[in-house]
């Protein structure tokens, strides 16, 4: 954010940075708040990777009543292409719903996990952290909350969502992972991880350590399944076959996009396709329940997650709200 996004407040004439001394008791704040048209435009330092994030908020519509919060995790590049607040729909499709969205920014190639060491491409990696200790009590104190929250992600957040929720059981109420590969520790699940992070320029060594660590299990949702009885869960994932949103018009004429989804996208889904076969399989096996949208078509991008999205909303807003 910083000196950019405030020049450009001035500029447009839309925006005002508002100061905030709020703070998580690890020392974690907010350094700054840029309003504007839609979203709150927030940059929170973090103690745990002492550097600065930004995150997207879109305040619940009324603010006199409690609302809860849903936090929507971006893809492998942390949001820097595409994301959320640009790529859907979201802010108008949760403008007459009573609830905070919040969009963290980076993390790119980090699984939004805490590394075991610093990488030398990516940093200081403390996204668990971040994401269940050092950004709820902020957002909490700095919305009007009640205290509930729901999480959902894409592709590698769609895997993420589950490893969180994992590691900080009550944090999060429900669960959503669009085209996610669950799996981590098996040969494939292994393989996708590290395509992943090296896309990157990270080291997965750095994470979990080599293949053979048992870090890989230890972080492998698939696994630890039976602890997610009680949380709920939904799931979504197209098959690679094109589909409405493969099409010109699909994409609104960026042939760029379309190509991209066609030679990229389609394969990717078709993994994730089996990835969540795989994960609806396990958790029926523990009698755990899910709702689970294998869909007849659809690759990986963004005119599929929005409407997983929109489909997901039903089963966030009624654990919100229990």
């Amino acid at each position: 954010m910083g000196v950019a996004v405030l020049v450009g407040a001035v500029l447009t004439g839309v925006a005002r940075a508002e100061p905030t001394a709020v703070s998580a008791p690890d020392g974690s704040h907010v350094v700054s708040s840029v309003e504007g048209r839609t979203w709150t435009e927030m940059t929170v330092y973090s103690a745990l990777m002492g550097r600065p994030v930004l995150v997207k908020v879109l305040r619940a519509p009324d603010d006199s009543t409690p609302a809860p919060t849903l936090y929507l995790l971006n893809g492998a590049d942390g949001g820097v292409d595409r994301n959320w607040a640009d790529a859907t729909d979201a802010a108008a499709f949760f403008a007459d719903k009573q609830v905070n969205v919040v969009i963290p920014f980076g993390g790119e190639g980090s699984y939004f996990t805490d590394w075991r060491a610093d990488d030398p491409a990516l940093g200081k990696q403390r996204w668990a952290s971040f994401l269940t200790r050092e950004l709820p009590p902020i957002v909490d104190a700095t919305l009007h909350t009640t205290g509930a929250n729901a999480i959902a992600g894409i592709s590698m957040a769609g895997t993420a969502v589950f490893q969180l929720a994992l590691s900080a059981p009550g944090v999060y109420r429900a669960i959503g992972s669009y085209s996610g590969c669950v799996r981590t520790s098996d040969l494939r699940g292994q393989a996708v991880v590290n395509a992943v992070v090296t896309s990157q320029q990270g080291n997965p060594v750095n994470m979990w350590g080599p293949p053979s660590d048992p870090a890989w299990a230890a972080n492998d949702p698939y696994l630890h399944a039976e602890q997610l009885r009680g949380t709920a869960i939904y799931v979504a994932s197209g098959n690679g076959q094109p589909g409405a949103f493969d099409t010109v018009d699909g994409v609104r004429g960026d042939l760029v996009q379309l190509t991209y989804q066609l030679l990229f996208g389609a394969p990717l889904e078709a993994i994730a396709n089996v990835c969540t076969r795989q994960l609806q399989d396990r958790l029926r096996e523990l009698n755990i329940p899910a709702t689970v949208d294998l869909r007849t078509t659809g690759t990986h991008s963004w005119g599929y997650w929005q409407q997983d999205l929109h489909n997901s909303w039903p089963v966030f807003s009624a654990a919100l709200t229990r």
